[in-house]
């Protein structure tokens, strides 16, 4: 058994049927990316009373961050800042270096998948599509001076969910 495999035991069901996860990818007019897509299939959402990160919504309440909150992009960068380049942008993991290379821009036409909890939330970011499907996922935190940025979905919920797992 891998650690996603003991986290989506953990995140415990009930999840979505794929008919149910089609109607809302045609209600959001994308396909999600397959680890998202995997979790909500093993469990629709996070329990709140398991999670130390934020509760990930049930996928009826998923929502585009232009939708869920218009102003979330006030007050992220400049507009006027140059935008970093993909040799700078394209790092994750301990390198990256979330103040400097991050995108702004993108926040609007993020997918959010958890609710704001403690000035933290989490967001999947179409602008970016690896070539497997994946899409760049986000740990948006005040205690952050940027997003910390990861290549899919699996990667950050292991990552924000590694200690409910060991």
């Amino acid at each position: 058994m891998t650690a996603w495999d003991d986290l989506l035991q953990l995140a415990g069901g009930p999840g979505v049927s794929e008919a149910d996860l089609l109607l809302h990818e045609e209600r959001l007019s994308v396909r999600l990316p397959p680890s998202y897509r995997e979790f909500l299939m093993a469990a629709d959402g996070w329990d709140p009373e398991k999670a130390l990160a934020p509760r990930l919504r049930p996928v009826a309440e998923v929502r585009w961050a232009r939708d869920v909150d218009p102003y979330l992009a006030e007050g992220w960068g400049d507009d006027d800042l140059p935008r970093v380049p993909d040799e700078e942008y394209f790092i994750y993991g301990p390198e990256q270096d979330c103040s400097l290379h991050f995108r702004p821009e993108y926040l609007p036409d993020t997918l959010c998948v958890s609710i704001w909890d403690d000035g933290q939330i989490v967001l999947l970011n179409p602008a970016i599509v690896f070539p497997d499907g994946e899409w760049e996922a986000w740990d948006l935190a005040s205690w952050h001076p940027g997003a910390v940025r990861y290549r899919s979905f699996r990667e950050l919920a292991l990552d924000m969910y590694a200690d409910e797992t060991d």
